[in-house]
């Protein structure tokens, strides 16, 4: 399963320039542009809803974490199963049943990504909980910042077990003009020019958590030497995931 690393902008959110746009300041490969089933419908005043920062928020009492053990340090993620219920679902159970012990960070590409979750180790392996690919799920509230954990797919509907982590640290100037052309408001804009990210990569890929401790271990392992097929040289290993309640 393959991250495109030079995705066109989704065209989604040209729905905010017919809809318009409102912030809320309280807590709450093969493509695949057309409208996903998980974009919110505007409201009775013709406005889309969502909360800026909500993704990149501090975990909470009653937040769920996952703690990923790798062999080069450990990444703390607050995961978000309102957003994203069934890849939640899909991954706790995975992690809680071992599923993804001492498997490796197959793909690496720095500045990009880091990608892991296959028991084969290529890119070719893996399955959900369910045994067979299921939908994505895409929320406003949850976009490819830098740091954001997100599926890896094959194409529309087909997420298995194979995840990855956003690790590119800026956006570009043409990326910024392209966010506003396609709509997007100025306070997530702003959000990916303070925290970088691959903002090509939305509504393409399920993103169901993020970093919030752990992003200099994220960097780290994209550092590391890779051959031809942006695989480490020497593996980086994924010992296990814990799986935590916040108190």
């Amino acid at each position: 399963m393959r991250i495109r690393k030079f995705a066109a902008i989704a065209a989604l959110f040209l729905l905010f320039m017919m809809a318009g746009c409102t912030s809320k300041t309280a807590p709450g490969q093969e493509d695949k542009t057309q409208n996903p089933t998980g974009t919110p419908e505007p409201t009775e005043t013709g406005q889309l809803q969502y909360i800026a920062g909500y993704q990149l928020r501090q975990p909470e009492a009653g937040d769920t974490i996952a703690i990923l053990k790798t062999s080069m340090g450990d990444i703390k993620i607050l995961l978000f199963p309102n957003e994203a219920p069934k890849t939640v679902e899909n991954f706790v159970t995975h992690a809680k049943n071992g599923y993804y012990d001492n498997l490796t960070f197959h793909r690496v590409i720095d500045d990009f990504i880091i990608q892991g979750g296959d028991p084969k180790g290529d890119g070719t392996g893996g399955e959900s909980i369910w045994g067979e690919p299921f939908e994505d799920e895409f929320s406003l509230n949850m976009l490819h910042y830098r740091g954001a954990l997100s599926m890896a797919n094959s194409g529309e509907d087909t997420n298995g077990s194979q995840f990855f982590i956003v690790q590119r640290k800026q956006i570009t100037d043409g990326e910024v003009d392209a966010l506003r052309a396609a709509g997007y408001p100025e306070d997530l804009i702003s959000l990916y020019k303070e925290h970088g990210g691959t903002p090509g990569l939305n509504f393409l890929h399920s993103v169901f958590g993020q970093v919030y401790k752990g992003m200099d271990v994220v960097d780290r392992i994209a550092a590391v030497e890779t051959d031809a097929e942006d695989k480490p040289l020497k593996n980086v290993i994924i010992q296990t995931i814990e799986i935590q309640e916040v108190q």
